[in-house]
């Protein structure tokens, strides 16, 4: 097990079988950074166009399709002093009536919020002249988009989500939290990006504080796992995670996705796991901004009965 630490010179504004930036195996770190989704880097450089600029792709040694890769996000550390939001609501989770009083997007303004990663805080600097002052925000550095190379070829923008993962924006990818991908592809592909130090469930706002970030990340391989759709856990909860439009697609994959990993993964039979979730689930909403929607499927995991 091997620690790298890369340092990008590229991008990419896809998720896809791109030309890996790094070879790394089963139980490497790599310690890396991210630019932020207008492509804007700790010095609050642009060095590529606006679109959720990945960094990666990561080729794991041994990663064949039918696999799953484990990532654990070790460390998410906003690497500058601003960061920037949009100033809007998102139209499509307002009342159609009200989406008149909603700014032209060409007209869309932007905030700008000073950024202390060591006292762990987000104050916002611009407008200065809203009712809120100089409004204080406890920060939850979080990554936005981060998947692995889709099927047959593809290359999908950063600006949706899909089986592969994707533009989630789900505010629980935070540092601490291990996730996992059904793996397409050989050497899985792993990118990452688009880090929010603070974020609202739905990233309805269409933005959440962006920001470059130095990241760490872990990754593990689970042979022939058979994981159809993104997942992960957390100090407390299991979860799984359905990307589509309309919402109630994103739903279904995600329960389903949850019915078949209780099954799998903690071999409870088919009624027992439907007797769980039918009284213990809990849901979270990812991106109802982009063009995919993201659900997240939850069980807390002192119910689920211990797998050695």
């Amino acid at each position: 097990m091997a620690t790298h630490r890369f340092t990008p010179s590229r991008y990419h504004l896809s998720i896809g079988s791109h030309e890996p930036a790094l070879r790394i195996a089963d139980g490497d770190t790599v310690i890396t950074s991210t630019i932020d989704a207008h492509g804007y880097d700790e010095t609050e450089t642009q060095v590529i166009e606006a679109g959720n600029p990945m960094t990666g792709p990561f080729y794991v040694e041994g990663a064949e399709p039918g696999d799953t890769l484990v990532v654990t996000l070790d460390k998410i550390v906003p690497n500058r002093e601003y960061g920037w939001a949009r100033t809007i609501v998102a139209p499509n989770v307002l009342e159609p009536e009200y989406v008149y009083h909603l700014p032209p997007e060409d007209n869309w303004k932007v905030a700008r919020w000073r950024i202390d990663a060591a006292a762990g805080t987000a104050t916002l600097a611009e407008p200065a002249d809203t009712m809120l002052g100089a409004l204080v925000l406890p920060i939850e550095p979080m990554v936005g988009c981060f998947g692995v190379a889709p099927s047959r070829g593809q290359a999908i923008s950063t600006a949706t989500s899909g089986e592969f993962g994707g533009n989630m924006d789900y505010r629980g990818f935070t540092e601490g939290v291990t996730a996992c991908f059904p793996v397409f592809v050989a050497g899985a592909l792993f990118h990452l990006g688009d880090v929010h130090a603070v974020q609202s469930d739905g990233e309805i706002g269409g933005t959440g504080i962006e920001i470059s970030s130095e990241v760490q990340f872990s990754v593990q391989l689970k042979k022939d796992a058979m994981v159809q759709w993104p997942g992960g856990e957390d100090e407390r909860y299991v979860f799984t995670v359905g990307n589509a439009r309309p919402l109630d697609q994103a739903v279904q994959h995600a329960t389903t996705e949850m019915l078949r990993r209780l099954q799998r993964e903690y071999r409870l039979d088919a009624i027992s796991a439907r007797i769980l979730m039918g009284q213990c689930v809990e849901y979270d909403v990812g991106n109802i901004f982009d063009p995919a929607y993201t659900m997240v499927c939850k069980i807390p995991k002192h119910l689920l009965p211990y797998v050695a």
